[in-house]
């Protein structure tokens, strides 16, 4: 079995079964694809895909755990060269970090600026992706730390470290009259057009949640996995915004009013995951404490508080 095999193997289902995509990312023609595949189910006399007629439409329960081993073998591969870079490129490199909108727009910014002054010649790279995209990127090792809130609690093939917690605040323009009343419940909410975050993001399904086990349901009239695009409709006047607190920044937000909310729904944990068996380089563990230690300094943001690791 060659490694070049279970490339084309994972190129395969990447690239949705298409022999064509899959040759052309690998720089390869479509038939030597192919061949590789062939040699591979052949080597193992097993069928890995399901085919109708020539065309391949998907795995078998066999192909999918091959598939699954296939990432780890090549994520252990790259473990292999990783200790090799370490010993002989300290310093240098590339650090892959996997973060939703809000991690990347305003906890990063700090973090990322303290780290290049301590690794400047290590390239980093950023990307975002829905919390179930970035659990995805962290498994198969396309980001070296994948940053969220949802979904990566209890995942089996990731070790995770929980960073802080965070809540939510209101925010509004000046003259709504919601900011008339002294105290803020989930039930005078029901009564105004609120833009919140998008299923998947940020909390959205506890906010939910929290409104259902007491019998209510929230007017949301608009949901976007962008905190910024939520505080440009509330700007505009389409409600009132329930974001994550840490997102509210005087300085910039200043033309609207902000009320925390930290009472009314539970608090949420934001974590750090990779691979279990990865081979984490000094620059990768900087970053980790790095960025625990900034999280730590809570007068940065509003509505966080740190979590001591163990």
């Amino acid at each position: 079995m060659e490694l070049r095999q279970l490339k084309s193997l994972i190129a395969l289902v990447e690239n949705g079964y298409n022999v064509s995509q899959a040759a052309n990312r690998m720089n390869l023609v479509q038939s030597a694809v192919s061949q590789q595949i062939s040699k591979l189910e052949s080597e193992l006399n097993t069928q890995i895909f399901v085919r109708h007629g020539k065309r391949l439409i998907g795995l078998t329960d066999i192909g999918q755990e091959i598939l699954d081993y296939a990432y780890r073998t090549l994520a252990n591969v790259e473990n292999i060269r990783e200790i090799s870079r370490e010993q002989l490129k300290q310093g240098e490199g590339m650090l892959r970090i996997g973060a939703t909108h809000t991690q990347a727009r305003y906890i990063l910014p700090s973090v990322i600026k303290q780290f290049r002054a301590h690794y400047p010649d290590i390239e980093l790279q950023v990307h975002q992706g829905t919390p179930e995209q970035l659990v995805e990127k962290a498994i198969h090792d396309d980001v070296d730390f994948s940053i969220c809130t949802e979904a990566l609690a209890t995942h089996a093939d990731l070790l995770t470290i929980p960073c802080y917690r965070w809540n939510r605040g209101l925010i509004a323009l000046a003259d709504n009259p919601i900011l008339q009343h002294d105290e803020i419940d989930l039930e005078l909410l029901t009564h105004y057009p609120i833009v919140t975050y998008v299923y998947g993001f940020t909390g959205r399904s506890v906010f939910t949640e929290t409104f259902t086990k007491e019998g209510l349901k929230p007017k949301v009239v608009l949901s976007a996995a962008d905190t910024d695009i939520i505080k440009t409709y509330v700007r505009e006047g389409l409600g009132v915004g329930i974001i994550a607190s840490l997102a509210y920044v005087n300085e910039q937000d200043e033309d609207l009013v902000e009320r925390d909310l930290s009472a009314l729904f539970p608090w949420e944990t934001t974590r750090i995951a990779y691979q279990k068996d990865k081979y984490i380089r000094r620059h990768q563990q900087y970053f980790i404490d790095l960025f625990q230690q900034t999280v730590r300094q809570q007068g940065r943001w509003h509505g966080l508080e740190a979590v001591e690791s163990h």
